[in-house]
This record gives C-alpha cells, sequence and structure tokens, in this order.
C-alpha cells in the first residue's frame, strides 16, 4: 500500500488515490519477456486436437492450475458480447466440451447465434490456443456420463442454481441447495437435471499461440477447409 501524507490544506491523502495514480503511471511499463520458445509448422502434430492435446498434457505437467480452464466468448441475438471462465470436459477430433445450465446467459446466446470461441492462457508456458467455431448440443448419453463422474455437491449445486438469474441474496441460494439436499437425502444415484447439458465446439479455426522476443509471436492456424484442414501462419 503506498504510504499517504497530508495535503496542502491540512488534510490526508487518500491512500486510494495515490495507489490509483501510481497503477496508472505503471501500467504502460509492464511487459514480460516471451522467451520461451518457438513454434514452427515441422513442431506440430497432423490434427488440432492432438496438438491440443500434446500443449494440454504440458501444462499439466508444468502443474498450472486449472489447466483445462478456457475463456468462453459467446454474443446475444442483438452482437453484444460477452466472456467467462469455463472448464474443457471433452477433447477429440469432434471439438471441446463444456457442462452448464441450458437456461444460462451463455447457453442463450449459443442457442441463437449457434458460435463461440474460447481461449486456453497458458500464461506460464506463453502460450494460448484459440478456439472457434459453431456449437451443438452434446449427446444426452454423453452428458450422462460425464455426470455419473461429478461429485455430489456440484451435482446438487446444478440442480439448486438459476444459473445467470437474478436473486435477492446469498440467502436465496443457501435455501435452494438445502431444499435441493433434501428432496435427494435418500437417492444415491442422483438424475442429470434436465435443464444441464453439455455444448461441443466444433472448430473450423484452431490457432496455437507460442510468445516470441520482440513481440513478434508464432501464431499458426488449423483453419479447416472444404478439402479438409490446412495450416496457415498469421502475423503476430
Amino acid at each position: 500500500m503506498t504510504e499517504t501524507g497530508n495535503g496542502v490544506d491540512g488534510s490526508v491523502e487518500s491512500a486510494a488515490n495515490v495507489d490509483v495514480a501510481d497503477v496508472a503511471v505503471r501500467l504502460p511499463a509492464m511487459r514480460v519477456a516471451y522467451n520461451g520458445g518457438a513454434l514452427d509448422e515441422a513442431d506440430l502434430a497432423s490434427t488440432w486436437h492432438e496438438q491440443l492435446q500434446s500443449w494440454l498434457d504440458e501444462a499439466i505437467a508444468h502443474g498450472l492450475p486449472e489447466p483445462n480452464a478456457m475463456v468462453l466468448a459467446t454474443a446475444d441475438a442483438h452482437g453484444f458480447p460477452s466472456s467467462r471462465t469455463v472448464l474443457c470436459k471433452g477433447l477429440d477430433e469432434r471439438g471441446i466440451v463444456f457442462y452448464t445450465n441450458y437456461t444460462s446467459a451463455k447457453s442463450h446466446d449459443l442457442t441463437v447465434t449457434r458460435y463461440a470461441s474460447a481461449t486456453f492462457p497458458w500464461y506460464p508456458l506463453q502460450r494460448q490456443v484459440h478456439v472457434r467455431g459453431e456449437v451443438e448440443k452434446v449427446d444426452p448419453a454423453e452428458t450422462a456420463k460425464y455426470w455419473a463422474s461429478r461429485p455430489r455437491g456440484s451435482q446438487l449445486g446444478a440442480w439448486a442454481s438459476p444459473q445467470s438469474a437474478i436473486v435477492s441474496g446469498r440467502r436465496d441460494l443457501d435455501t435452494a441447495l438445502s431444499a435441493i439436499e433434501r428432496r435427494f437425502r435418500d437417492v444415491e444415484e442422483i438424475p442429470v437435471p434436465p435443464h444441464w447439458g453439455g455444448w461441443r465446439i466444433r472448430p473450423e479455426i484452431v490457432e496455437f499461440w507460442q510468445g516470441r522476443q520482440d513481440r513478434m509471436h508464432d501464431r499458426l492456424r488449423f483453419v479447416r477447409g472444404e478439402d479438409g484442414w490446412e495450416v496457415r501462419r498469421v502475423a503476430p
């Protein structure tokens, strides 16, 4: 915390004001030198999903927190964008999967536009992966399989929370959870809520970004075309 002092009129200068001014001065000077490596076309796996799995495995091996976290971006019917962090829970040649409430704001966006993008931000490795494409709902059987692997508390929370809906206070959420706990008290296997399931982003573009010195980063894109996938280098 920045030290405070008396102003010209004898008043005590606000510590918050000093901190804001200090941050404003420091922000333009904040930068990190990227020297973590390089990414050449010859380094890539033969498919985007194998390359993404490889980088994800490296993020896990390095002990990064929440290595499967990704920033999901959507837009509503008016083009108003929003983003939030979700967890990737599926990865194969079909796309990447996350699970959520189908009545949530993100699901409303996806239902209207049918498109989304997601970014895996692996800052300590100086890497990012961007996935963009059309979305589809995950098959109920696949959703049920994942649901069965979730902790009981997470299952109860999915039943209790009206995700994205406005509530009057925390007590409303705690009361709803208590009611759900009583409802399923004697149920060993909690069923999947009818309003809950998975979304799959079916990529049209997958970009692998590796930080380089002097901001001359490597950006290699897998782009899906009529004749299959091709790799393109993009200027940083």
